[in-house]
């Protein structure tokens, strides 16, 4: 087992990797910006080492910086979290080729499942249903046109090198195709450094469904309860859940059948998510695959018993996997919302500044708050908006449902903006809490609702 590891990154996924490595008697090295210097994660470390200004292109994505900071310190492994370098396949390479090991899959298949185009290829060789779409990259409108009269319309144009909504651009109808075609392969070209794009045929009243594989050095490989994330926004999760409703033991042994597959297809190492489409038969089809711990990994966390982060730097170290398929079993139902420091009320603009106050309730049975925000923290400028997930477990979907209801309802944080408000209405509202909602519910029907019950300013 390692002695000492480095977590490349901030708030609170590290603090959370932080927090295992502790429990497992491994000491640990936190980086920061000199924005950073006084946040939670570098206090808690054994170890802080600054890597650069406030900017995350001079510190949390400064991969000489990290390396000479992993080097300076002795650390034997590090830990990416989620976000900055973590799906870098060429970060993942130089960690290896200096002697350090990659809590993570391999570079090469980072590389191959973060091309979108690819790894649709890779999921059809390995007998994973694809959603139905392009063969290959599109270059062009002519090709693009050619792929959208075989499919037909409504279609998705996705960046090919793309995640998080950048390089995608739904269309509608032929008319729209050249002008979309052009806005998303421009923003791709910005956004990447890479204009290939494909098409996928838009299945429209679909849900969010993921799916998390382990699979040790040995080829011993388990798959964790599904997640229901279909409630988006901008393409981003909004709020998480597991298990998901509708979802038979039939039906997630079929899904554990298709992501066991595909792992060993790709003879991958260690955790990563598969996320698909589910259609209204209760068909699903790939989606992409995220070669990283997820956001919402607390809530496979709490229905299973399991940690995910421990699992990880375990099979790092090249240890077996400690459980089999038949002791990850579903144990009642968790339910996650993500708090971010926005304004949800003007279009989400970030908000920025001191944490005047702070409470978290942490109190009772089945309540977990996975944060970094303390009272005088500092929500800085430059980095995403998420400042804390709350995480519930109760012994079934309603119960879980109003344990998540009253912590929002009590959690304060004062000195900056937050969307706890705007989860509040979310988890109030009647679809939401039947479950019966789609990947454009929030969007489409509960946004523009939400906006127009809101006091009217003069």
């Amino acid at each position: 087992m390692f002695k000492k590891v480095l977590v490349a990154n901030r708030g609170e996924i590290a603090v959370r990797i932080i927090r295992t490595l502790k429990e497992m008697g491994i000491a640990s090295v936190a980086i920061y910006s000199t924005a950073d210097k006084d946040s939670l994660h570098v206090q808690i470390a054994d170890e802080a080492i600054s890597v650069g200004g406030p900017r995350p292109k001079d510190s949390y994505l400064n991969m000489k910086n990290i390396l000479s900071a992993a080097l300076l310190s002795g650390a034997e492994a590090i830990h990416p979290g989620y976000g900055f370098l973590a799906e870098n396949s060429l970060f993942a390479e130089m960690v290896g080729e200096v002697g350090i090991k990659w809590i993570g899959p391999r570079p090469e298949t980072i590389e191959l499942m973060g091309n979108k185009a690819n790894a649709r290829e890779e999921m059809r060789r390995a007998n994973v249903p694809i959603i139905p779409g392009s063969d290959g990259f599109i270059r062009n409108f002519t090709e693009a046109k050619e792929v959208a009269n075989r499919i037909g319309y409504p279609l998705l144009l996705k960046a090919a090198a793309g995640g998080g909504g950048k390089g995608m651009r739904f269309v509608y109808g032929e008319d729209e195709l050249s002008d979309k075609f052009d806005d998303a392969q421009n923003e791709a070209r910005s956004s990447y450094g890479d204009d290939h794009m494909y098409i996928e045929k838009v299945m429209e009243r679909v849900r969010h469904i993921e799916m998390q594989v382990f699979r040790d050095e040995n080829g011993h490989v388990i798959y964790l309860p599904e997640r229901n994330c279909s409630l988006q926004r901008n393409n981003q999760k909004v709020m998480e859940e597991s298990p998901a409703t509708g979802v038979t033991p039939e039906m997630r042994a079929h899904l554990g059948d298709i992501v066991t597959r595909a792992a060993q297809a790709l003879r991958y190492v260690n955790t990563g998510t598969i996320e698909f489409l589910q259609d209204r038969n209760g068909s699903f089809y790939f989606m992409e695959m995220n070669t990283r711990i997820q956001v919402e990994h607390p809530v496979s966390e709490m229905v299973t018993g399991l940690d995910l982060i421990k699992l990880q730097i375990s099979v790092a170290a090249g240890e077996d996997l400690p459980v089999s398929q038949d002791d990850v079993q579903v144990s009642g139902h968790s339910i996650e919302v993500r708090l971010t420091a926005e304004q949800p009320e003007r279009h989400f603009a970030p908000s920025a500044g001191t944490v005047d106050f702070a409470f978290l309730p942490t109190g009772g049975p089945g309540i977990r708050i996975d944060s970094a925000l303390f009272t005088g923290d500092k929500i800085q400028p430059f980095y995403d908006s998420m400042i804390g997930k709350l995480i519930v477990h109760g012994a079934d979907r309603s119960q879980a449902m109003s344990k998540i209801r009253r912590i929002i309802d009590e959690t304060v944080i004062r000195g900056v903006d937050t969307s706890r408000n705007f989860q509040k209405a979310l988890l109030d509202d009647p679809q939401v809490q039947r479950g019966e909602f789609d990947t454009r519910y929030l969007e489409s029907e509960f946004l523009p609702r939400w906006i127009e019950s809101l006091p009217k300013s003069e």
